[in-house]
């Protein structure tokens, strides 16, 4: 055996908290010779910490970009974040250190590379041939504003416009610029008196790669000539331009502009348009100019062999449809249809089958990127049906305000949750496989089931499948569906308590095991729910009203009705108040005129549809007292084996036997501490000592309502509650905040009093005054004696103190392993049991799995109690503290769990100043202690969980999963595991020229750029126009880049060359990716000055 000496406790500890924690380790030593040893096997070098992967849809999205090839996406966000996104469970999150919105993306096609501009007017050269992309290289501009960028397919030279109307060419391989500029006022000369605005667009013609096609923002639009440095014509219109697009044949564009209107151009006629269209407009009689509409924000025109071109746009409605949804148009010859979408659309892409633009484009889908959604329509089905998304985007259709974490579960329940949620999936998808489908899969390394569960605003859940590194939804539950909806806001009972969203998930209490799950709602509800296969209809749905008060005076019941004592160790019997019911009530309001007595919801009174999945079982709800709305629940725990479920709030705690459908227990929370006199303590608030129970409680006049007493929803992070946890739930009245809170509850089987000699059912309390009670559960025999005969429950007098609110308890056997709750296998409620099924259910006592309940009865247990200030491991039965450690002086521990890694067990802490923690059971020597992040707001708090195996997770934004690893092991992993965004794949050939276009000229006109860029002959660019500065690199180290990149390149282009293709485009493609390598290391720079002059074949 182990003795833990004072090196030992101090392994892993930050200097910060050494000396505080030396004494205590102290004290721990002592304490711990008197205990069995326990051998412990983690240690420091086990925990490292590191983000895994993260899910969901980009929170504000501001650019979109595909690869054509690669059959990559790619979304950048209004914070600098960039996601890309290939087959599904295929994902990847980068972030741009100076969070600067991303205005811009650009894929160079087919190379692993994605240029990004930022509202910093910083580019960024991106690879993508890692695991985890890159920034390569960066340039800064100091005098002009990015506002468009263009990257010709195959081409290396970027052309950037700037909001003084002016065109810069950056080299990508080098990230420099070029000498060559277009100055705005070259471009329009005399065509226009005044500036003609920023650049809206920059494109080549398809047909000619030294013709220019410049668009400025006042209406102005040049065809510029690269080669003589001068415009061949200019385009003039009276509306703002927002975007241009060319036919592939480079005869014709179109403008979309501020007025609703699109110009279609013919390139030889610059003195007026073609065609005008508008879209959206009404057309008048006599032949006058329709009405003008929205802008029309974007316009693709894209052409197909067999039939007539499409012209896609968003916006340009007329401006009297108000309130109308926005709207993509696909117009397609004489057909218009215009697609109605749930959010306003940010940009939208049309998929095409080949990348040269100077080809049939041949489209195929359009991808709509809209403010909180991704859509894709199929172009080639009728009616334009949209593909189903694959991705986890849909986290946050209603907003999350909680969510548990459970990694290895019973391998059945991924399975028997897919099955009941196939039958929820929408139909009217597009028949085609999903067409982002690039990257591949990285290597399964962890092989066992993680569920996620999110809780929702509109009191939905889902369960999501979470097993290595991807996100699926399994199955979707409304708990919503149990109650009446009141139709409009004036129909609204006024007994609510929230303003908005009165369904909202506050607490989730899931068993894996049994299946049973139990959810707290911000309407003071508790609802339980079976597992089941079969649909049955509830024709009465079971329900109960509780009547949890804050007081000690003696109360009459509102009917009169009084249930048994309860046996207090040293007082008399103490009478409490319930109000068990399984109908709605009636009594609405007390003799005084004040609202008493009713529930904040109405539960249905129609017979119940339920599908397979998850079933109602019984429904609590807390009622209104005297006029006072009831307290939002703090905490709630559910126990198969017991059949029973409990919750408390800051006016007290109830447990409910919902075999039965009976309340066992009503106290108010001073009660539970029987003869101890609870006005030893020292209320939480300074400014208010506590007032006598029953005070505060008639001060509301008759109808209304203190507005401090309506509880907030959880949907907004000022309204949250659980951040902090020692102050009262979601009320802020002095009064209130007084209160000892219900904070945390845990089922188990252990030793109750001092005296025991063998463990029993109990439940542990544990209050926000660092209060841990013991209460005994006497149950009866299983089988039918189960539901006839009643759940005997008594306080055990047993009382233990910690500094700070009670956030998580949990037990440990002898051996050291954890105890799990006892509770009861799975099976199907809904069918008939046989006589044998009903025989073995008669024998059946609930067991608890531990390693414990094989031992000697006289073996002693652990319990493990963490606060938000400190952790605990106290003896049983003895209840001798034998390891203290103090977590925290100047924060407080937002979330604790006890938690399972590599054969062992651990306490992880997450505090509110962004430190991580972990330490060791039961000694609880520190381990890891890293400043992961600043606690930025309410939602991290509200969402941080850890689970078994080292993993963990939180909502990162309103729309996103992020998750993490404190284990070694996975981090180790974490690269084998990470798809893989770039794979080897042959740029299509480009279009075949024909016999007589070869003949007789026409067809594509190629440029020798680097003739016209290039040092040689447009000199140096002014070195105080941008700042170039070189990239961090890759972090998958230098041989991966230099010989890889290089090689792979090298083996491209020469089958690239083997088709036809000029050797100057390989020599100037290998240069690129040299360059790129050189970013890396010198290893990498001698490989680019060995096979600079080389030819293709001496490779």
């Amino acid at each position: 055996m182990r003795k833990f000496n004072i090196r030992k406790v101090l392994d892993g500890l930050t200097a910060v908290s050494s000396a505080a924690s030396a004494s205590s380790a102290a004290q721990q030593q002592q304490a711990g010779n008197r205990e069995s040893e326990i051998q412990e096997t983690l240690q420091s070098e086990h925990f490292q910490l590191c983000k895994t992967v993260r899910h969901g849809f980009p929170y504000q999205p501001s650019a979109l970009a595909f690869d054509p090839v690669q059959k990559i996406l790619a979304i950048g966000t209004q914070t600098g974040a960039l996601r890309l996104f290939g087959r599904p469970g295929v994902e990847c999150y980068c972030q741009h250190d100076s969070g600067a919105a991303i205005i811009q993306l650009q894929f160079l096609i087919n190379e692993g590379a994605l240029v990004s501009a930022l509202a910093d007017d910083t580019l960024h050269l991106w690879n993508l041939r890692q695991k985890r992309p890159a920034i390569l290289h960066s340039l800064k501009f100091n005098r002009e504003r990015i506002t468009f960028c263009h990257l010709p397919f195959q081409s290396k030279w970027l052309y950037v416009g700037t909001e003084r109307g002016n065109i810069h060419i950056v080299n990508v391989e080098s990230f420099t610029l070029s000498g060559y500029v277009i100055m705005w006022n070259k471009a329009i000369e005399l065509s226009s008196k005044s500036h003609p605005g920023p650049i809206v667009h920059i494109s080549d013609n398809p047909m000619d790669e030294g013709k220019l096609l410049i668009g400025f923002e006042s209406g102005t639009v040049v065809l510029w000539d690269l080669k003589s440095k001068k415009a061949d014509y200019r385009y003039s219109h009276d509306e703002a331009i927002h975007s241009v697009a060319w036919h592939h044949e480079g005869k014709q564009f179109i403008c979309s502009h501020s007025d609703g209107t699109l110009t279609i151009w013919n390139v030889k006629s610059p003195t007026k348009p073609f065609q005008t269209i508008t879209p959206h407009g009404k057309q008048l009689k006599d032949g006058k100019k329709p009405e003008p509409c929205k802008p029309i924000l974007k316009v693709e025109y894209k052409t197909t062999r067999a039939g007539e071109p499409f012209i896609i746009l968003s916006g340009g409605l007329s401006y009297d449809t108000v309130g109308r949804r926005p709207c993509l148009t696909v117009m397609h010859g004489k057909s218009t249809a215009v697609l109605e979408m749930d959010y306003s659309i940010v940009d939208f892409l049309t998929l095409c089958e080949t990348p040269y633009p100077n080809d049939f484009q041949e489209p195929y889908a359009v991808v709509v990127l809209l403010e909180k959604d991704l859509v894709l329509i199929d172009l080639a089905q009728n009616g334009y049906p949209i593909f189903e998304n694959p991705y986890p985007l849909t986290i946050h259709e209603s907003p999350v305000t909680c969510c548990e974490y459970f990694a290895d579960c019973p391998v059945d329940l991924i399975p028997a949750l897919y099955s009941v949620g196939a039958r929820q999936k929408r139909q009217g998808y597009s028949k085609k496989e999903w067409p982002i489908s690039g990257g591949n899969w990285g290597l399964i390394t962890q092989s066992y089931p993680e569920i996620i569960i999110t809780g929702h605003a509109d009191g939905s859940i889902k369960f999501w499948d979470a097993s290595a590194i991807t996100l699926q939804v399994l199955y979707k539950l409304k708990t919503a569906k149990v109650f009446e909806k009141s139709r409009n806001k004036d129909d609204r009972p006024n007994t609510d308590i929230v303003d908005e969203d009165p369904y909202a998930i506050q607490i989730i209490s899931w068993c894996p095991e049994s299946r049973m799950l139990c959810i707290a709602g911000v309407s003071a509800h508790v609802i339980i729910y079976r597992f089941s296969k079969q649909e049955v209809t509830t024709e009465v749905i079971p329900m109960l009203e509780v009547r949890l008060l804050y007081e000690i005076n003696d109360i009459e019941s509102p009917d009169g009705e009084q249930v048994p004592p309860l046996p207090t160790p040293g007082t008399g019997s103490n009478p409490q108040s319930i109000v068990p019911q399984s109908h709605p009530s009636t009594s609405s309001s007390s003799s005084d005129g004040l609202r008493d007595n009713v529930p904040c919801l109405k539960v249905k009174n129609s017979p119940l549809k339920q599908s397979p999945g998850y079933q109602i079982e019984l429904v609590i709800q807390l009622v209104w007292v005297s006029g006072e709305p009831p307290q939002q629940i703090t905490s709630l725990a559910v126990n198969s084996a017991y059949g029973l479920v409990v919750f408390g709030n800051c006016n007290g705690i109830a447990m409910v036997d919902y075999l039965q459908k009976t309340v066992l227990l009503n106290l108010g929370t001073i009660e539970l501490y029987g003869s101890n006199d609870p006005y030893r303590r020292e209320p939480r608030s300074p400014r208010k000592t506590r007032q006598p129970s029953g005070a505060g409680l008639c001060d509301i006049n008759e109808g209304t309502m203190v507005p401090e007493d309506r509880c907030k929803s959880p949907t907004s992070d000022v309204k949250d509650n659980s951040f902090s946890r020692s102050r009262s739930s979601s009320v802020t009245s002095i009064d209130k905040e007084s209160r000892e809170a219900i904070s945390a509850l845990h089922f188990c089987e252990t030793f109750t009093r001092k005296a025991d000699t063998s463990p029993s059912p109990c439940l542990w309390v544990g209050t926000t005054l660092g209060t841990v009670l013991v209460i005994v559960l006497n149950l009866p025999p299983g089988g039918e004696q189960r539901l006839l005969q009643p759940v005997i429950v008594s306080p055990s007098g047993t009382i233990l103190r910690l500094k700070g609110a009670i956030l998580r308890m949990a037990f440990l056997d002898t051996t050291g392993s954890l105890v799990s709750p006892a509770h009861e296998p799975w099976r199907e409620h809904n069918v008939p049991e046989d006589k044998d099924e009903k025989d073995k259910l008669k024998k059946r006592r609930p067991v608890s799995v531990s390693p414990s309940s094989s031992q000697e009865i006289s073996e002693n247990q652990y319990a493990v109690i963490c606060s938000e200030k400190q952790a605990k491991v106290i003896s049983l039965p003895s209840q001798n503290c034998i390891y203290k450690q103090n977590i925290t002086e100047t924060s407080f521990v937002l979330r604790g769990d006890i938690v399972s890694l590599s054969n062992s067990i651990c306490l992880a802490c997450f505090c509110a100043n962004g430190h991580i923690m972990t330490f060791s059971l039961p000694s609880l020597r520190p381990l890891l202690d890293v400043y992961y992040l600043p606690l930025t707001n309410m939602r991290i708090a509200r969402t941080f969980c850890f689970t078994n195996n080292g993993q963990a997770l939180y909502l990162v934004s309103p729309t996103e999963i992020q998750r993490l690893t404190y284990s070694q092991e996975t981090c180790e992993n974490l690269q084998e595991m990470l798809g893989e965004l770039f794979t080897p794949v042959e740029t299509p050939e480009a279009p075949n020229r024909g016999f007589f276009k070869g003949l007789f000229g026409g067809g594509a006109q190629s440029l020798d750029r680097e003739e016209l860029f290039g040092e040689s002959a447009s000199g140096k660019a002014s070195r105080s126009l941008a700042q170039h500065i070189p990239g961090p690199g890759g972090i998958e180290g230098v041989k991966g880049a230099a010989s890889g990149v290089v090689g792979e390149l090298a083996r491209a282009r020469l089958a690239l060359d083997e088709r036809g293709q000029k050797l100057g485009e390989l020599e100037e493609k290998t240069a690129a990716m040299l360059y790129s390598a050189d970013s890396f290391s010198k290893h990498a720079h001698e490989m680019m000055l060995k096979y600079k002059d080389k030819k293709w074949y001496q490779f």
